[in-house]
Formats: structure tokens, sequence, C-alpha cells
């Protein structure tokens, strides 16, 4: 499977284990750093938009998070999988809203 194949449900639960961790330790968890340039926005709260997108992919069944050196977060990747989700990502050139 390849990070096209994520579900809104699965970035939905990425979500929540973001919440429930916190920003900081989830991404140490996961093995990613904060945001250069895209937030994902989701119910008045920011996200890592590539963070989200490679750990949803971890909630996909059988499958793994995906690494951060495994695909791009940017436009032609990450962000386009996450608004073809119908999720809204948010260019914010120093990685904060």
């Amino acid at each position: 499977m390849a990070l096209t194949d994520i579900t809104a449900s699965a970035v939905v639960q990425a979500i929540e284990e973001f919440d429930r961790r916190g920003r900081d330790a989830f991404l140490e968890t996961h093995g990613f750093g904060r945001a250069r340039r895209y937030l994902l926005e989701h119910d008045g709260k920011f996200y890592d938009s590539k963070a989200i997108a490679g750990v949803a992919h971890g909630y996909l069944a059988g499958q793994e998070v995906l690494e951060s050196g495994e695909f791009s977060g940017g436009e032609g990747h990450a962000v386009s999988v996450l608004r073809d989700l119908g999720f809204r990502v948010v260019d914010e050139p120093d990685g904060r809203p």
C-alpha cells in the first residue's frame, strides 16, 4: 500500500493520537520533525501534515507508519492526498498558523 491508500478515517485516528500524545511526543515517537510549511487544519487545531499522513498509513490494516524519508510532504504528495480526502491544508511558510 502507498500513501495514496490512506483513508479519512485513518487520518482522523492519527489526529486523535496526536491530540492524546501532544505534538512533541507524537513527532518524536514517529520520527518526524515539525512542519516547515504545510499544516493540516482540523476542528480549529493545526497539525503537522506530513506526520499525520505518515502515521495515518499505519492505521490501515496490515500497514506500518511510513517513515519521513519514504515520501514527500509537499503539494505533489502528502498535501494533495490530504486535500483529496477533504481535509484543509494551509500553506504556512514558517510552519505555524
